[in-house]
């Protein structure tokens, strides 16, 4: 055996003459029993004129059963963990001649693992004010107002004006009854609200409104419109009292004081989880930075596919067509080696200190999941399960919860700091 470099290692392998001639008898027995020859029936024909006509194809199906038997039992036999697939170099096959073919692959790094528990991390209980869950209670107050039209006035700020909007000039088309705009609103643009103030309903007006630079419509991002507005209706937004009455209508509370203590309770469990996975990718990254093993090509190519199938389905899900796209693949693979190289490192680390610690998903959590997906997708548990374990993503599941362990487990290992 030859270690090339890193997780690169290379075989010299030969294959005794006997074994080759052996395994060439059977290709062409094989090869007789089907073969169609003029004047003779199916596996009558003399070996010789096989041997003449099919002569590639025996060569071919003979090393495609020996090479890869061969390199199975040197691989096995020297405890070579392979990824990836092997290239196949410099073969010597002759008549009557001993089989001789060099590979070269990759393998599963040796990790050595190093301290993992009690590794240091900035860590903070979260805290939950009065005031952030007053916020909570008036982002509520606001998801159930009430608008109510008011009697004709001229327009001012915190009104809502119900508007149509008609393009005279510009970039783009529009033609538009019952726009809701509030005045002075940060969601509004200062043009309109600019001019709807001081507007009354029954009153038309043109004007100019240029979009910023940053506009989110790319048509209308740095463009100058001139618009045609009626405003129709004015209405005030009414917001409900944070009383007794309004946390019944929310759900299941009986008191203002229940829904305070619900919504510091989810805040609370919100904050939590966001800091502790803060201080879960701190640890994952301490484990990167303090553990130096080389990492397979094939490991990090699919890293690199992955992720990058992940960025293009979002595209695709935000209206891009994204067959139009013109990328640069070995750019792209370049610009992003060095992240998925250290991404890899971190899931061969927790694989190894969830093997050390045998950590993995139990059985309930994966009936868990496939309740749930059941549910959701209104399907038969029994079914689910089926379709999942047959594309694989039973198993992904699996992979899921033993990573989220392990991390969980290095977390409350973990020697917590405050700065």
């Amino acid at each position: 055996m030859a270690l090339i470099e890193g997780c690169k290692h290379g075989l010299d392998i030969n294959v005794p003459a006997a074994e080759v001639k052996a395994e060439t008898a059977k290709v062409l027995e094989n090869i007789r029993k089907k073969a169609h020859l003029p004047g003779f029936r199916p596996g009558k024909a003399p070996e010789s004129l096989i041997r003449s006509r099919f002569a590639q194809e025996i060569r071919q199906d003979v090393l495609e059963k020996i090479v890869p038997r061969y390199f199975r039992k040197r691989a096995e036999e020297e405890n070579l963990n392979v990824v990836g697939q092997p290239n196949i170099t410099d073969v010597h096959f002759h008549d009557d001649a001993d089989l001789h073919f060099k590979v070269e692959f990759e393998v599963s790094p040796e990790i050595e693992l190093k301290e993992y528990r009690e590794l240091p991390v900035v860590y903070k209980e979260p805290e939950v004010t009065p005031a952030d869950i007053d916020e909570r209670i008036e982002k509520l107050r606001e998801q159930k107002a009430d608008y109510v039209n008011i009697d004709p006035r001229p327009a001012e700020d915190g009104d809502y004006a119900i508007v149509s909007l008609k393009s005279l000039t510009g970039a783009q088309s529009v033609d538009q009854n019952d726009i809701t705009l509030e005045i002075g609103g940060t969601e509004t643009l200062p043009a309109f609200s600019d001019n709807l103030r001081g507007m009354s309903p029954d009153e038309e007006k043109e004007f100019d409104v240029v979009y910023p630079d940053d506009f989110g419509n790319d048509k209308l991002a740095g463009k100058t419109m001139r618009f045609k507005a009626r405003l129709t209706v004015l209405r005030k937004k009414e917001l409900p009292e944070a009383n007794d009455e309004f946390a019944k209508d929310l759900g299941d509370f009986q008191s203002l004081e229940e829904l305070r203590e619900a919504l510091r309770k989810n805040i609370f469990a919100e904050r939590e989880h966001a800091s502790q996975q803060e201080a879960k990718d701190k640890l994952v990254a301490l484990l990167v930075e303090t553990h130096d093993f080389p990492v397979p090509d094939a490991f990090v190519d699919r890293q690199i596919e992955v992720s990058t199938d992940q960025r293009l389905r979002m595209l695709q899900a935000q209206g891009l067509d994204i067959s139009k796209l013109n990328l640069d693949w070995e750019k792209l693979k370049e610009s992003q080696k060095e992240q998925a190289t250290k991404d890899v490192k971190a899931s061969l680390l927790l694989d190894k200190i969830a093997t050390t610690e045998h950590i993995d998903a139990t059985v309930e959590d994966i009936d868990r999941e496939v309740q749930r997906v059941a549910r959701q997708e209104r399907e038969a548990p029994a079914s689910v399960r089926r379709r999942l374990e047959q594309d694989g993503t039973l198993r992904r599941i699996a992979n899921h919860f033993r990573t989220e362990k392990t991390l969980g487990f290095l977390f409350e290992q973990a020697r917590k700091t405050s700065e």
